[in-house]
C-alpha cells in the first residue's frame, strides 16, 4: 500500500502547536511572492479593446432577430474610471475557483488529491485533511491515520461522509478505511447536479464583480455621461463573456459525466 506523507502533522505536538506550524509555513510562502496564481495581460501594452456582445430584448426572444451591443473603448480613458487590471484578475479568479471545484469535487473516479484537499471543518478552524493525517492508498482502498490528531476523527468522518464524492468511511480507533466506490448511473447523475450548483456559484461570483464596478461607475457623478455609458457595457459585456466561458464548462463536464451525445 502507498503511504503519503505529510512532514508538516510529524512535527506537531497537538492540533494548536500544528496550526501554529502551518500559520508559519503559509506567511514564508506568501511572504516569498509564490502566491501569484494567475498572468494577467499587460493593459498597458494596449491602445484600445472593442468588444461585442448578442443582446435579446425579452419580446424578441425565439425570434431570428438580435440586437448587437458593440463599445469601442480607449483602456487608456477607461483606466480612468475603473481599475481593469483588478475586475479582470477578479473575473479570472471566479473561473479558476470554478476550474478547481470542478476538478477536486466532480470527477467519475475518486482521485486521492480530491480527498487529501478535502476540507475538514473545526470549530473556527478548515484544515485540508492531507494537513492532519496520513494517507496511504491501493487500488480499492483509502486508509486515514489519524493517531496524530485523535481528536479530529468525527470531523474527518462528516467531511467525508458530507462530500460528493459517494465515500462511506469505516472507522476502527484512529484509523478510517475508505472504499473506492464503484462508478453507478446515480452517482453521474448526483455529480451533474454538483457541477451545476458550481457553475452557479461562479456565475454569482461574477455577477458580483459586475455589480461592484457598475455600482462604481454610478457614483462618480462627474464622469462624462457618454464615458459613464461605455465603461458600463464595457464591464457588462465582459462579465456575460466570462458566464458564458464557465457556461461552456458546465456543458463538458455534464456532457462527460452523462455521456449525451
Amino acid at each position: 500500500m502507498l503511504r503519503l506523507k505529510n512532514p508538516l502533522i510529524e512535527h506537531g505536538k497537538n492540533l494548536h502547536h500544528f496550526r501554529q506550524i502551518r500559520n508559519i509555513v503559509a506567511w514564508c510562502h506568501i511572504s516569498g511572492e509564490q502566491f501569484n496564481q494567475y498572468n494577467f495581460v499587460q493593459l498597458n501594452t494596449l491602445k484600445s479593446f472593442s468588444t461585442t456582445r448578442t443582446l435579446l430584448k425579452g419580446k424578441d426572444r425565439g425570434r431570428d432577430k438580435k440586437k448587437s451591443q458593440s463599445v469601442h473603448t480607449d483602456l487608456n480613458e477607461l483606466a480612468e474610471v475603473v481599475s481593469v487590471e483588478h475586475m479582470m484578475q477578479q473575473f479570472d479568479k471566479a473561473i479558476e475557483q470554478y476550474k478547481d471545484s470542478m476538478i477536486k469535487h466532480v470527477t467519475l473516479r475518486t482521485s486521492i488529491g480530491a480527498i487529501e484537499e478535502l476540507m475538514v471543518k473545526c470549530d473556527e478552524d478548515e484544515y485540508q485533511l492531507q494537513e492532519i493525517v496520513q494517507i496511504a492508498r491501493n487500488p480499492k482502498l483509502i486508509k486515514l491515520d489519524a493517531s496524530i490528531f485523535p481528536e479530529m476523527i468525527s470531523h474527518i468522518h462528516k467531511a467525508l461522509s458530507q462530500s460528493s464524492m459517494n465515500l462511506n468511511p469505516q472507522q476502527e480507533g484512529t484509523t478510517i478505511y475508505i472504499q473506492i466506490p464503484k462508478v453507478t448511473k446515480e452517482h453521474r447523475e448526483n455529480l451533474a447536479k454538483t457541477a451545476k450548483i458550481y457553475f452557479v456559484k461562479c456565475k454569482d461570483n461574477i455577477t458580483n464583480v459586475r455589480n461592484k464596478y457598475t455600482q462604481d461607475i454610478k457614483k462618480k457623478k462627474s464622469l462624462p455621461i457618454d464615458l459613464a455609458s461605455r465603461a458600463t457595457v464595457y464591464v457588462d459585456n465582459i462579465s456575460h463573456e466570462y458566464i458564458d466561458k464557465a457556461d461552456k464548462l458546465l456543458k463538458t463536464k455534464q456532457k462527460e459525466l452523462l455521456g449525451d451525445s
